[in-house]
């Protein structure tokens, strides 16, 4: 039998009973088992995205940056150092198999190094975060996973599941090799193992509103990871494009060919190969083929300007939803989720609609 699979766009939360005003709801949460964040907010480990000048302006706002490893190891602890002197949390991405870099960054400062792999349900991978995981005092978080089963292996390591393969705006996982979960289904089968062993959930992918967001907290997640929604952010290195007059900044998916092209990140989406050093660009060996499938595209999104007002906005959106389904908590939220599987016609009338 074929599994039905939802993603955000195919549902809508009923309204609820509520004595919640927006005003007071507490976006406040967990990041992993020993941290936690002012607001549910991360952004992605993408090098138009997420370096330090990003990091330190969403980290004082209560969110996270996390760290892109698309550099040399010497320029990513040097990142790390940066925002850990400007006295926020840090986060950094390694490759799936890379303890030496792990453990270099967490020495550094950083608090949380994030497992970056595109699909992490391998042995050698759980191997290598067990191995993180002795040698390092910083938290791990594991991802990207969608299954219960891959939620059940990790468990005994984890402090935090990413969740999410192929979502994103500039991921072409799904049609490069027609394999994924649709969000929220992969969001709500996380949760289902996470929940019970205390292991909080984040959903990374796929979420362009703060409807989606809110959505993704529903199911249980309890941080959710932004590239898009970020990209366009004053504070983003991006590049800054002018067409037309209007302002755009670049924005690349780390399986796109540019991003490859850099090499330091290629584990993250690798058939074959070895084990990678802690430069992030994997030893060649006699006889041994590494293939590198692009799994990304590049573009440019709109110009949005400071990460502070576009943090307000998505905080304003989330706190809206919560006084909707009465829950004052991120915590509440899963407990008051009613969802309802909508159709073509209800996604239609849930937009503006009939204006000229």
């Amino acid at each position: 039998m074929i599994r039905l699979g939802l993603t955000f766009d195919d549902v809508l939360l009923e309204p609820r009973k509520t004595a919640v005003n927006r005003r007071d709801a507490s976006v406040e949460t967990r990041l992993c088992k020993k941290a936690r964040l002012a607001i549910p907010l991360l952004s992605a480990a993408s090098d138009t995205v997420s370096d330090e000048r990003f990091a330190i302006a969403l980290g004082k706002l209560g969110g996270m940056g996390v760290l892109h490893r698309n550099c040399s190891l010497e320029e990513q602890v040097q990142m790390v150092k940066e925002v850990a002197k400007a006295g926020v949390l840090v986060g950094a991405a390694v490759g799936p198999k890379d303890v030496e870099r792990a453990v270099a960054l967490s020495e550094a400062g950083a608090c949380v190094i994030f497992i970056d792999c595109a699909h992490a349900h391998a042995p050698g991978i759980l191997a290598a975060a067990k191995e993180m995981k002795r040698k390092m005092k910083a938290q791990l978080i594991v991802g990207n996973i969608v299954t219960k089963e891959a939620a059940r292996d990790f468990a005994p390591v984890a402090d935090a599941f990413k969740v999410g393969i192929g979502p994103g705006s500039i991921c072409t996982t799904r049609i490069v090799s027609g394999v994924g979960v649709p969000q929220l289904t992969a969001v709500m089968d996380v949760v289902s193992v996470a929940k019970a062993k205390g292991i909080p959930v984040i959903a990374d992918g796929g979420i362009r509103s703060s409807g989606d967001i809110v959505k993704a907290l529903a199911a249980g997640a309890s941080s959710v990871m932004l590239g898009s929604l970020f990209a366009g952010a004053e504070e983003a290195p991006g590049e800054l494009i002018t067409l037309d007059n209007v302002l755009y900044k670049s924005y690349r998916g780390m399986g796109s060919k540019e991003a490859l092209d850099k090499r330091h990140a290629t584990d993250r989406y690798t058939t074959g190969g070895s084990t990678p050093s802690a430069s992030g660009i994997s030893p060649s060996k006699e006889g041994e083929r590494k293939s590198h499938v692009v799994e990304g595209v590049s573009g440019k999104v709109l110009y949005r300007g400071p990460i502070a007002d576009i943090v307000e906005e998505l905080v304003g959106g989330i706190r809206s939803g919560m006084g909707y389904i009465g829950a004052g908590t991120i915590d509440d939220m899963s407990k008051q989720a009613r969802f309802i599987q909508i159709t073509g016609a209800g996604l239609k009338e849930s937009h503006p609609h009939s204006l000229s």
